[in-house]
């Protein structure tokens, strides 16, 4: 699996499975099927879980596999769906790393300089290939912690 340069995998099929899942296929070739129940019901999605078990299956792709939709402009982004995909097929750790090199605003190579580790490790975390272990994890913070302390 191939992932850009600072940039998480497109969306390019959704079908829902049944309640409040939908199945994701990745352009990384990763397939996920998603429990959108919890994000629904904790942030601006709650419209979304009022909906009919018919009205949820009319799930579609939207623009360019940026996001799923649904009718009355409900939407969500493929980054946040690939986050809650890892999150929840036992990846959490990979969710943690992708939202401390977004928060720095990190490319690949920057993330590799500040942990003195390979661009390519850094890119087999950011893509789920790899686990990120703990001790990377921690070193995240410390890294995090100095660049505040400067």
């Amino acid at each position: 699996m191939r992932i850009d340069e600072g940039r998480l995998p497109r969306i390019t099929a959704v079908k829902p499975t049944g309640g409040k899942r939908v199945e994701l296929q990745f352009d990384n070739g990763k397939t996920f099927t998603v429990n959108l129940q919890d994000l629904m019901e904790r942030s601006r999605l709650k419209k979304l879980s009022l909906m009919t078990a018919r009205i949820f299956a009319r799930v579609s792709l939207g623009e360019g596999g940026h996001s799923i939709e649904w009718p009355d402009e409900v939407d969500i982004g493929a980054d946040t769906l690939f986050q809650l995909a890892l999150e929840q097929n036992g990846h959490a750790d990979t969710a943690e790393f992708i939202r401390w090199r977004w928060k720095h605003g990190l490319s690949l190579t920057k993330a590799a300089e500040a942990l003195g580790l390979s661009r390519r490790t850094i890119a087999y975390y950011s893509s789920g290939e790899e686990p990120v272990s703990r001790i990377v994890l921690l070193a995240c913070k410390g890294w995090e912690a100095e660049q505040k302390a400067a």
